[in-house]
């Protein structure tokens, strides 16, 4: 059987042997305590329209961790039309990724922008190689 190794737990720094998860016994205690709380708020027929920023308000649960509550699918969006998660780049809420659909369209256009200069810039290379080869050609031609 293998033996874990120490590690600091990634919420509270402390030393603990780490197994599997990233966070320590004490730590992975309040984070299910957490998602009970949210699970439970959520179960509730006149809380299903809340967003991320009323489910923390009123579990005292980090909208940090909600979000990796739903990003992990142990919460799940779909019968809670408002619930969201911030988009990484912008803040918008989005329910599915990491980031809206603007900022992906956003990136995406970057994307083609910057593959176009490289081109371009291959193009003028291309072109002053041709040019220094044709001199060296008319050179050693004289």
């Amino acid at each position: 059987m293998a033996m874990g190794k120490l590690a600091n737990c990634s919420r509270c720094d402390a030393v603990f042997v780490q197994a599997v998860r990233d966070i320590c016994p004490k730590c992975c205690k309040e984070v299910e305590q957490e998602y009970e709380a949210c699970a439970q708020f959520l179960r509730k027929r006149e809380n299903r329209g809340s967003n991320i920023h009323q489910v923390s308000e009123a579990t005292g649960v980090s909208v940090k961790q909600i979000t990796k509550f739903i990003k992990e699918g142990r919460i799940s969006v779909a019968g809670s039309p408002n619930l969201g998660y911030p988009c990484e780049r912008c803040g918008f809420l989005i329910r599915a990724g990491n980031i809206c659909e603007s900022c992906l369209n956003g990136l995406k256009h970057e994307i083609t922008q910057q593959i176009e200069v490289e081109q371009r810039l291959e193009e003028f290379q291309r072109a002053d190689l041709a040019k220094a080869a044709y001199r060296r050609k008319q050179n050693s031609d004289e």
